[in-house]
């Protein structure tokens, strides 16, 4: 994948036609044995214009796939995608992370000749532009960190380099290497260093002059402390000398400039995250999957560390995330970074707003790009100052792909925690963890985390009802146990049975901030008008799961019209898939409290506003 996407048997190179082909081979191989949604590949074969019969062409595609790479590759079906397992078959990109990895390693015990060696070998296994003839989606979304991560190979082979005595030997290289990354600020300073091991200190104060230049040109900033310190080296005449930091380089990178003097005082390690839950309940193989994740391995210098977690509104998505975050500071000693990508009112917040908050905890001058009005440059600069930092960024509430595109660093040091209430093909690679209900067990016990381990075992009945009220949505058990614990003279059987009328139900999840209705309203409002006008009529279906036919008849639509809205409400995470019907066709499944939702709002009526709950049900409300 290191150039064009192929395959070789025997040293023969297989014949695969099509952009389309080599794209699904290269999204499987690039995701290492984990399972790929069928969203996502859509995503990387038509962009956000699919055909409407992209999930059997998906199928074609992996079937001929099947059929080429016969036993040699096993492709299988794990909802809701595909994985890809290679046996004993090499992997030019899993080649390159691993003899990268031990370069690296091999570099912070100064063994400099070992690491030479291996990063050497690592940079052969590169052929070209990676992904050339796969679709430009795929090559869009997966090429930046893989040119990054080479880069970032060549800064630690030159390093050894450098260390070795062969300044003279990779000057030309060195030369070539800062016209193609003129923003790389390590690459100057190892030209500017074997230019002055080779007696040509001029030109090296010449290299430095122009790469401030072009930093204050193109990015509007000044050149950060590595390079500041090699030019203040060059004019003390130490910079002759071999570094201390040829070993220190990869094991810890260099930070960004902090500002100091008249720009301001010297910033801190952000420490940005929300307050940890005292009494965290449950989730355990998320939170499992969330750690692993975020902890750095061996792929972590070449392949960057995104986790998604999604689900409905009132899931605890956030909940989990900051959990995890605490749990994993001890990762990322350069700090943690958090921004809640959506307003007070659910509306999704500007990237540009949320990167000057970023920029300001990061230590951007306040006369640099951290006041300017253009995205593009404010995005070159929060990368800038990312890069090569070990930072954990929590981005919170993301709506979509055009807002979370400038928020995510291009280097593969920063680890990104995303949580949304849809699937985010921008969050390339990432591991995805999708939140479903609580089960009745961890639900049993974060309601008596909230309301009191006593009060809950004094009234064991009650607090079943309660739970199953509250079917598994981690908003309403705590908003109910906090109601219980506020009210130690009421017993819990009084709200059990408040919450057993589906009538009154939503309006009884509510307590201060927190309430269910106001929590769907985002989703809700985040619809196309057609869909929003459908949806009480969808959920008076009933609370069993039914398939687009259904669906069809109640709208007197088409059943691919039905479908197309069905999956929109999908796409919303307001309705679920859940199995298929004996024809083989995907059922759909509304959650409770989203259905009651659904019903509790007038066909075709104006938004509710938040903290207005319904005073009144739809008399076609039933069942729990």
């Amino acid at each position: 994948m290191l150039g064009s996407v192929e395959v070789r048997r025997g040293g023969q190179r297989v014949a695969l036609s099509g952009a389309k082909l080599h794209t699904v081979l290269a999204a499987l191989l690039v995701a290492h044995e984990e399972v790929v949604p069928d969203e996502r590949l859509c995503r990387l074969l038509w962009g956000w214009d699919p055909p409407a019969t992209f999930s059997a062409q998906i199928y074609t595609y992996v079937s001929r796939l099947r059929k080429i790479l016969g036993d040699d590759a096993a492709i299988v079906r794990r909802p809701p995608g595909y994985a890809m397992r290679v046996g004993d078959a090499k992997l030019d990109l899993r080649e390159f992370e691993r003899l990268s990895s031990d370069g690296r390693d091999a570099l912070v015990a100064e063994e400099f000749e070992k690491a030479a060696d291996l990063l050497r070998d690592a940079l052969a296994q590169w052929n070209g532009q990676p992904f050339a003839n796969a679709s430009e989606y795929l090559a869009d979304i997966e090429a930046p960190r893989l040119v990054e991560a080479r880069a970032v190979a060549l800064e630690h082979r030159i390093e050894a380099d450098l260390a070795l005595g062969r300044h003279r030997r990779i000057t030309g290289e060195l030369t070539g290497l800062v016209a193609e990354f003129p923003l790389r600020e390590r690459i100057r300073c190892q030209l500017m260093t074997a230019l002055c091991r080779s007696g040509r200190q001029a030109d090296a104060i010449h290299l430095y002059h122009h790469g401030r230049a072009v930093l204050a040109e193109e990015l509007g900033v000044s050149p950060g402390e590595e390079l500041r310190a090699a030019y203040q080296a060059l004019l003390d005449g130490t910079l002759d000398r071999r570094p201390p930091s040829a070993a220190s380089a990869a094991a810890a990178p260099a930070r960004p400039a902090t500002p100091s003097g008249p720009a301001g005082p010297a910033a801190g390690t952000p420490a940005m995250l929300p307050p940890d839950t005292v009494d965290f309940t449950g989730r355990g193989p998320e939170l499992e999957l969330l750690c692993r994740a975020l902890a750095p391995g061996r792929e972590s210098t070449a392949r960057p560390r995104r986790v998604l977690v999604t689900g409905m509104a009132g899931l605890g998505k956030t909940t989990l995330a900051v959990h995890a975050a605490h749990r994993c500071r001890r990762y990322f000693p350069d700090g943690q970074l958090y921004a809640d990508l959506r307003s007070a009112d659910g509306t999704p917040r500007h990237p540009a707003r949320v990167l000057r908050r970023l920029l300001r905890a990061l230590g951007c001058p306040a006369e640099g790009a951290a006041d300017a009005e253009d995205l593009d440059r404010l995005t070159h600069v929060y990368r800038e100052r990312t890069r090569g930092r070990q930072l954990l960024i929590v981005l919170d509430n993301a709506s979509g792909a055009s807002q979370l595109g400038a928020l995510l660093p291009n280097s593969p040091e920063p680890a990104v925690l995303v949580t949304g209430r849809t699937a985010l093909p921008t969050v390339a690679g990432a591991h995805t963890v999708a939140l479903a209900p609580l089960a009745a067990g961890d639900a049993m016990r974060l309601l008596a985390a909230a309301a009191g381990p006593d009060r809950v075992a004094a009234a064991g009945g009650a607090a079943a009802a309660i739970v199953e009220h509250c079917a598994g949505l981690p908003l309403a058990l705590r908003i109910a146990g906090t109601r219980i614990a506020a009210r130690p003279l009421s017993p819990p059987d009084r709200l059990a049975r408040r919450l057993a009328d589906p009538r009154t139900r939503l309006r009884e999840l509510h307590t201060g901030e927190l309430d269910v209705h106001t929590s769907l309203l985002p989703s809700w409002r985040a619809l196309e008008p057609e869909v929003r006008t459908v949806f009480p009529t969808l959920a008076a279906l009933g609370p069993r799961p039914f398939p687009a036919a259904d669906a069809a008849t109640a709208l007197e639509l088409p059943e691919a019209a039905a479908e197309r809205l069905l999956e929109a409400l999908a796409d919303a995470a307001l309705l679920e898939v859940s199995g298929a019907d004996e024809a083989g066709q995907p059922c759909y499944l509304f959650h409770p409290l989203v259905r009651l939702f659904a019903l509790s709002l007038e066909e075709g009526a104006r938004p509710l506003e938040e903290g207005a709950r319904p005073l009144a049900a739809a008399p076609n409300i039933t069942g729990g």
